[in-house]
Parts: C-alpha cells; sequence; structure tokens
C-alpha cells in the first residue's frame, strides 16, 4: 500500500501532537495538509515542519485534495460531528480525537455515516495503547489481584483551559475535555458499560469563568456502577497547577494495582542543603508520547487491513454517554442511569 496521505484539521496542541508524528514519524503515512481556521496557526505549523503542500483555514478544501486519504480532526468538541460526516461521506477514513462529540446522537451520525462509506472510524483513546495501561489491563485480566471490585481513575491538568472550554455547550466541560479518559479507561478495566452515575463538581480556581459561565467546573468527583456489578470513581480536575496527574488504581478481591505516577522518573536530585528532590509530569504531550505514536500506527494498520481499528467510534459514543450522564447528575444533585449506547 502506499503512503496514507493525512490532512490535520486543528492546529492546536493535541493537533500539533499528531502533526509532528505523521510528519515523518509514523511508518506508511505522510502528512499531506495542514487546516485550521486560522490560517496564520496552519501556516506557523507548516513552517516548522518543513512545509506542507497544502494549507487551508477550511477543511472543506482538504476533502477536495487527491493527495488526501484520511482525516486527523482535532478541533474544538463541537465542530466534531460536521467535520468527521464530511470526511467520511466525502470517502476519507477518520481519525477522531477524543472527545468524541458533544451527544450521542451526533455520535450516532459519525458512525453511520463512516459505515455507509465503508470508511475506518477511530477515536483518540491514546492511554489503550500506553505500555504502563497495558500490562496494567493484562494483570487484571491475569486474575492476580483476584475479581475486580472498584476501578479508580484520576487525570487532572495542569494549565488552565482555553477560553472556549469555559461554555458549557461547546466543550462539555471538565468531565468532558480532561476525562473522557478515565471513562474510557474504566470501561476497558472493568469489562463492562456504566449502570448509573453521581456526580458533585465545583469551580475553584478558574473565577474567571464564571461571569459568562457560571455552570462551568474545574473539579468533580464521579462515583459509577457497573453492569457488570463493579464499581468506579473518577476524580477530575483543571488548572491544578502543581503537574500533569493521572493516574488508576485496581481493587480486587486478592490485591490491588497501580499505575501511573506524578513524579517524572528522568530526573532527581540531590544538593547540600536543598534534599532530595524530583521532577514532576508537567505535560500529558511528554507523557503519554509514545501512545500516541501507537495508536496512530494503529489507525495507518486498520486502514491498509481494511478492519475495524481497537478503538472505534462505539467507544467514543460510550463514553460521550457517561459524560452526558454525568453532567445531569451534576445539575440535579441526583444520580442518573446511563444511556445505553448500541
Amino acid at each position: 500500500m502506499e503512503e496514507l496521505g493525512i490532512a490535520l484539521v486543528g492546529c492546536g496542541r493535541a493537533g500539533m501532537v499528531h502533526a509532528r508524528n505523521f510528519a515523518g514519524r509514523i511508518r506508511g503515512a505522510r502528512l499531506a495538509a495542514l487546516v485550521d481556521p486560522v490560517r496564520g496557526a496552519a501556516e506557523e505549523a507548516a513552517k516548522e515542519l518543513g512545509g506542507v503542500a497544502d494549507v487551508s483555514a477550511d477543511y472543506r478544501e482538504a476533502l477536495k485534495n487527491p493527495r488526501v486519504d484520511a482525516v486527523v480532526v482535532a478541533t474544538p468538541t463541537v465542530s466534531h460531528r460536521e467535520i468527521c460526516v464530511a470526511a467520511a461521506r466525502a470517502g476519507r477514513h477518520v481519525f477522531c480525537e477524543k472527545p468524541m462529540a458533544m451527544d450521542m446522537v451526533e455520535c450516532a451520525e459519525m458512525i453511520e455515516a463512516a459505515e455507509k462509506a465503508r470508511v475506518r472510524l477511530q477515536i483518540g483513546f491514546m492511554r489503550r495503547f500506553d505500555c504502563g495501561f497495558i500490562a496494567a489491563r493484562e494483570t487484571v485480566e491475569s486474575g492476580r489481584i483476584g475479581k475486580t471490585v472498584l476501578v479508580k481513575s484520576l487525570s487532572r491538568g495542569a494549565s488552565s483551559p482555553q477560553a472556549w472550554m469555559f461554555d458549557m455547550a461547546r466543550s462539555n466541560g471538565t468531565l468532558s475535555e480532561v476525562n473522557s479518559h478515565d471513562i474510557d479507561t474504566l470501561r476497558w478495566f472493568t469489562g463492562s458499560e456504566f449502570e448509573e452515575v453521581y456526580a458533585i463538581a465545583g469551580n475553584y480556581r478558574c473565577p474567571q469563568a464564571l461571569p459568562a459561565h457560571p455552570d462551568y467546573y474545574d473539579n468533580f468527583v464521579l462515583t459509577a456502577t457497573f453492569r457488570n456489578g463493579m464499581q468506579g470513581l473518577i476524580d477530575g480536575a483543571a488548572s491544578v497547577g502543581y503537574g500533569y496527574d493521572a493516574r488508576v488504581e485496581v481493587l480486587g478481591t486478592k490485591g490491588v494495582l497501580f499505575v501511573g505516577q506524578l513524579a517524572d522518573k528522568a530526573l532527581v536530585s540531590c544538593a547540600e542543603g536543598d534534599g532530595l528532590k524530583q521532577s514532576v509530569v508537567w505535560s500529558w504531550r511528554a507523557l503519554f508520547r509514545e501512545a500516541y505514536e501507537a495508536e496512530e500506527c494503529e489507525f495507518i494498520a486498520a486502514v491498509a487491513e481494511g478492519r475495524t481499528p481497537r478503538v472505534g467510534g462505539r467507544d467514543g459514543m460510550a463514553a460521550v454517554g457517561v459524560v452526558q450522564a454525568g453532567n445531569q447528575s451534576i445539575r440535579t444533585g441526583k444520580p442518573v442511569k446511563v444511556a445505553s449506547p448500541f
């Protein structure tokens, strides 16, 4: 098979992780086009990457490009459905960053468009491709810690959210933007679907959001029950400042396991009068660098082999269903049943 021509739509932080990889690190792929509604952002990205043939401010231009075989969508969540459906209808394979869409209806439309066009649709849950998370999942499956009782997952973002994320109508909040990965992790490790959730939330670190977006929250706790009887807990936060924190704990009937840590293993120092010091993980881009490359290789392989990607549209749709239920619980103060994704 010839190299797969990739059009990246969205040249922000997540988008540029993919752009740099597809520009030379991923075998079987080449970066054919860069798209960003702020054309200057796409032009700057092209300059950094040594020049990409096509740069535009409109994804529709990329879909007309015969050199483009697939589209990587890394734009704000509210635009995912439109771009992914258009790409599928144009016969382009689709890799969509999480969260998949704003609601389950949009997810269903994306899945239907991909199936009708017979193109591949993958969702960017890169933790399923991280060596540490994979080893932890294999340990759970081996029965070493007995039968799983509780899965706890946390993600706490270091930096302040971008302004558009304060708008719940465009982002679905921290549960969606920061913690969709945790939702998918709980589904993956329990091997089950969410049954019911209860969540509490508040805004503790982002007062600048309050005047225009009083419903925005930067901290939440969500508890869950699963259809197979297991329990779950997600601890989510944005703008914590101290570093990027991503950890999972699985409690079984015969033991417990932990995956992930805040400390950066790359640097430990000790100086006279200063004591022992260790740096912390600051960026998800560095922490999951290899996992991003692995999920991109999976996308290329799924297209080449004509098969469904390991993390597909139904996984994205299931996570969005939990986001919807969690936000409803936050608004109402009551437990909420999670709609079936299938």
